[in-house]
């Protein structure tokens, strides 16, 4: 069951997830992995894939060929993670700022806490999405480069809590997926949905472990006291 987001004890550090939570890219990521799946021979659809967007992309590629009843190896699988990527890059030429970013990041540093994003997309994939966020200075980043298991495995929310030099148990980790969920309870984080970048619906990201759900940035900047 969820709470108030002012009902939290409040972090010593805020992690992100990138796509769909800090920008508006989630119909780019699914149109990019429809494309690279047919190509591989493993037609789909957004409702299929919507379940599984935030997962490690090698995982998602395993997921549908398994789906489909053709299960492929990791070499395969990295094959067509990588060719997503490529096809995701092509397609995201003016990603868009989710609601509330500035008016979060402010009150988070207004605040003296620490933040960071923990995304597991590829490095390459990263950059042009960062760009289009009105950020005062270039954040910390941990993708799916700096660790061998990306979400849902915990490994790369716990070394985003080691770069920023914050105890997980004292770290929020804000996404949209369910598998940012899952991965935020593994390490010991209050896990927190937002929904208006989200290929799910709010429910789905509570019944995966989120301690609070809302709908865009600006609840959480509001309980920062932003202005």
């Amino acid at each position: 069951m969820t709470v108030p987001i002012d009902d939290l004890p409040v972090p010593e550090a805020v992690l992100f997830d990138l796509d769909g939570t800090l920008v508006d890219t989630v119909a780019t990521r699914i149109g990019a992995w429809i494309e690279a799946l047919a190509d591989a021979g493993y037609p789909t659809d957004g409702d299929q894939l919507a379940p599984l967007i935030g997962l490690d992309g090698k995982r998602l590629a395993r997921e549908i060929a398994a789906l489909a009843g053709r299960p492929i190896d990791e070499d395969r699988a990295e094959e067509i993670d990588r060719m997503s990527g490529e096809i995701y890059e092509r397609l995201n030429h003016s990603p868009r700022a989710l609601p509330g970013v500035r008016r979060l990041i402010e009150a988070i540093e207004d605040s003296d806490i620490r933040w960071a994003i923990a995304t597991s997309s590829r490095k390459e994939q990263v950059t042009r999405s960062v760009g289009a966020l009105p950020l005062p200075h270039e954040p910390t980043i941990v993708d799916a480069s700096h660790v061998k298991h990306a979400k849902p495995e915990p490994d790369l929310l716990l070394l985003a809590a080691k770069e920023v030099g914050v105890e997980p148990a004292k770290c929020w980790y804000i996404g949209d997926a369910t598998w940012d969920m899952v991965s935020a309870v593994a390490a010991g984080m209050i896990a927190i949905g937002v929904y208006a970048g989200s290929a799910v619906e709010a429910g789905v990201l509570e019944g995966a472990g989120a301690a609070a759900v809302v709908p865009t940035l600006n609840e959480i900047a509001d309980a920062f006291g932003a202005d």
